[in-house]
């Protein structure tokens, strides 16, 4: 409850009060399971919206969501109004929003690949050091080259992409092993499996939608449904850690405020630092450290200081320990350094009352006016205004359906980025390989046409000069077969021609001879007997025809050369 602008928040035998000008020097509300610790939350959570003050909470069990609806008046309820002498106290409902990474029970919580980062992100995929450090060449080779990483298929095509140029990265930004690249693949499918997708995308939330206020000026309650996130501790965890080095990155500088700009109520804190690295402990603790400044405030709730480490313990003023349960040795030295934590009390010893309180009861101490822790008080928390428990699941999925927020965040946006890009490329790519392919196809088919017209043409070619020689050849021996047949026709007439001459010849000088030899026979006989005139003539004429053969000879020869 709000009470001269202080939050009235425990009673011993005097009232106490959160200081809202302190508020944002954080607080830790821790216990064990059952003592009270929700209840502490909502009254706290309660005074701030009614101060104006936007709340954060994580509902882990599901039983937040009542503080949309106003309290039941049951006995219970009037016996501790009663005990608390709270006059004027009024059930009410609290201007109240709903969200849900899964989009089930609220509007959709998405954050950007590039906005979670790649050690949060190397953490959220349960990374190891070596992994988390080529995740970081992802991004940076991704920032370079100006692709958006928008959701997880764009992170898988980068990665895709860095693995199969990561000859190329090596010597640019470090070594790339295949091996460190399929482990983030894997570790990827295994996030998507759990619904680790539906975390990823647009719109992106813009943390600065939780600091709103409604009509009344009453800061509103932004309710992170985490039933089903819980199940999976470390992207509950992550989420935490990233609206934190969120609110720190993108808040000015407002120093010392009369209230806090907003406030965080972690559940289940002790899981933003399990299995966390140095590294990132290291970060937490300076996010918690200079938030402060931002008018941001953080409160922790878990069931032992132990779970939250030293460095960010100190720096947590304003705390309420409910009790807390001791049965092993572990057990109870974490009571003692709860106990020595707080300022003495010299009416009783806190270690003691520790494990004594009842449900409801807590040892309280805030920071004073000057920021110095109180003194500890055993007190009872208030009860809250609001209902204690669920209210209607009708009830609440009308809120979200009439919120202006469902509008902005329910429909999903998958514009260009990374993936598209790269996907086109490869399109384009693998166009080009086949442009090429099919001109080397068909510079092949050319060549392989261009070697058979040679072959043919020359086939042809050899085809024609093997024909002009065997016409050639023909025409050869046609000639010489005509020539020899002149040549024989010519010897013919020519031997016939000579056959004329020599009997024509023959005729004329056995016709010469015999005159001749008459008249020498008649000379020489002078008419004597016939028998000597006889003998005398037939040699006279063979005599004759000697000469005139020789003679004729001569003249064919004269006529035909010396052919036979």
């Amino acid at each position: 409850m709000v009470s001269e602008q202080k939050i009235w928040l425990a009673q011993s035998d005097k009232n106490l009060f959160l200081l809202p000008q302190m508020a944002n020097r954080h607080g830790l509300i821790a216990g064990a399971t059952g003592t009270g610790k929700t209840i502490t939350m909502k009254v706290m959570a309660e005074s701030f919206s009614d101060m104006g003050v936007p709340v954060f909470l994580a509902d882990i069990k599901g039983d937040l969501s009542g503080m949309c609806r106003p309290g039941r008046d049951t006995e219970d309820m009037q016996r501790r109004i009663e005990r608390f002498g709270l006059e004027g106290f009024q059930y009410k409902a609290y201007p109240t929003r709903f969200w849900d990474i899964f989009g089930e029970v609220g509007h959709p919580v998405r954050v950007t690949v590039s906005e979670m980062g790649p050690t949060l992100l190397g953490r959220l995929l349960g990374l190891t050091e070596i992994q988390t450090g080529v995740l970081n060449i992802v991004f940076r080779v991704a920032d370079d080259n100006g692709l958006l990483l928008l959701d997880l298929k764009d992170l898988r095509a980068m990665l895709q992409y860095v693995g199969e140029n990561r000859a190329e990265y090596t010597t640019l930004y470090g070594n790339v092993s295949a091996a460190s690249v399929g482990a983030i693949q894997r570790a990827l499918l295994a996030f998507e499996s759990e619904g680790g997708e539906l975390f990823f995308g647009e719109p992106g939330l813009d943390i600065r939608d939780w600091m709103r206020t409604d009509f009344d000026g009453r800061g509103y309650i932004n309710i992170l449904t985490s039933t089903r996130l819980i199940q999976s501790p470390l992207v509950y965890s992550t989420f935490l850690l990233w609206m934190l080095t969120e609110l720190y990155e993108k808040l000015p500088e407002v120093g010392d405020l009369d209230k806090p700009r907003m406030l965080f109520f972690f559940d289940e804190a002790h899981l933003l630092f399990k299995d966390a690295n140095r590294a990132l402990v290291m970060k937490l603790e300076q996010v918690i450290k200079l938030i402060r400044s931002k008018g941001v405030g953080v409160y922790f709730i878990s069931q032992s200081p132990s779970d939250i480490p030293d460095a960010v313990l100190a720096q947590l003023s304003n705390r309420v320990q409910h009790a807390l349960r001791a049965y092993t040795p572990a057990e109870m030295k974490a009571v003692r350094a709860a106990a020595k934590a707080f300022r003495v009390n010299e009416a009783f010893d806190s270690e003691t009352v520790l494990m004594e309180l009842g449900v409801g009861e807590a040892l309280v101490s805030f920071l004073d006016e000057y920021g110095v822790p109180s003194i500890v008080e055993r007190a009872k928390i208030l009860p809250p205004q609001s209902l204690m428990g669920a209210a209607e699941e009708s009830f609440v999925k009308g809120i979200i359906a009439a919120d202006e927020f469902e509008l902005k965040y329910r429909q999903s946006v998958d514009r260009e980025s990374a993936y598209e890009v790269l996907v086109r490329a490869n399109i384009e790519l693998e166009r080009l390989k086949q442009e090429e392919a099919e001109a080397a196809a068909a510079a092949k088919e050319a060549a392989k046409e261009a070697a058979a017209a040679e072959k043919a043409a020359a086939k042809e070619a050899a085809a024609a000069q093997k024909a002009a020689e065997r016409e050639a050849a023909a025409a050869a021996k046609a000639a010489a077969k005509e020539a020899a047949a002149a040549e024989k026709a010519a010897a013919k007439e020519a031997a016939k021609k000579k056959k004329v001459f020599q009997q024509a010849a023959q005729n004329a000088a056995s016709s010469v001879a015999s005159s001749v030899t008459t008249n020498v026979v008649n000379a020489v006989t002078g008419g004597k007997t016939a028998s000597a005139g006889t003998i005398a003539k037939r040699a006279a004429t063979n005599a004759l025809r000697s000469v005139m053969r020789a003679g004729a000879t001569g003249i064919i020869r004269g006529l035909f050369g010396n052919k036979k």
